[in-house]
């Protein structure tokens, strides 16, 4: 069973090394992988490369759909496992599109790099199975709020989000770009029993300036509320790219 991966400019997988850009290891060397496909359809994703395929009539505010053959490749666990290993890195991140999609294939990857810590990035609306959780150091978890343009029957399942507030090794991040947004988070914690201690709020954006005014009335409420503030380092650093 092999994995589906989202490509670089090159066309190559996308397996690199930088520094994790968000949440709670932001600033932190690591090596990523970018898997393709997605099961929610947020309409500012910064990767739609990763899911908006073309005859994908799914909203996505830049209009631009993607070749599916062109944005995808195939590789085995142990061809994954290879070029994350010659990185160099001690923790990877897995991201996407939505990662657990391809929990069978993942868990084979990873059961070939022990030695790496693994943290696992998901839009939180799909279950990891007992295999691959055995092998998750940490679950980096992002439900999306009502301003991403899903369902919420579908971003936010409520069992799903019981058991992130139940499992210590989670995280949750939550995309803002108004200050209403602050009180849809407000409410899931409540409502879910999600400490504050564990949330961390990130401004939607996918250039410096719009972080900067974001981030500006963010950090307030953050201290408010008893949030952790995410910025998006990686932007700031490398832009809004594929492969960093």
């Amino acid at each position: 069973m092999g994995l589906i991966l989202a490509t670089d400019d090159t066309g190559e997988a996308e397996i690199f090394a930088s520094l994790q850009g968000e949440g709670p290891s932001q600033g932190k060397p690591c090596a990523f992988i970018r898997l393709s496909r997605c099961n929610l359809a947020c309409v500012w994703c910064d990767t739609p490369y990763t899911w908006h395929f073309e005859g994908d009539n799914r909203p996505h505010r830049g209009g631009e759909t993607y070749d599916r053959k062109a944005n995808q490749v195939s590789l085995t666990p142990e061809e994954a496992a290879a070029r994350i290993a010659a990185l160099g890195q001690p923790r990877l991140v897995v991201t996407g599109g939505e990662p657990l999609l391809q929990a069978p294939a993942l868990a084979k990857l990873l059961a070939l790099l022990p030695d790496v810590r693994v943290e696992i990035e998901t839009n939180g609306t799909v279950a990891p199975t007992p295999a691959l959780d055995a092998l998750v150091a940490q679950y980096n978890v992002s439900p999306k709020l009502a301003h991403s343009g899903n369902p919420a029957d579908l971003a936010l399942p409520p069992e799903r989000l019981t058991a992130w507030a139940a499992e210590p090794r989670a995280a949750l991040k939550f995309v803002v770009a108004a200050p209403e947004d602050v009180e849809e988070v407000l409410a899931l914690a409540d409502r879910f029993a999600i400490q504050r201690e564990r949330v961390w709020l990130m401004a939607e954006g996918t250039d410096a300036a719009t972080l900067d005014g974001r981030e500006r009335w963010l950090g307030p409420l953050c201290i408010e509320h008893g949030f952790a503030m995410s910025d998006r380092q990686h932007i700031r650093l490398f832009g809004d790219t594929r492969g960093t």
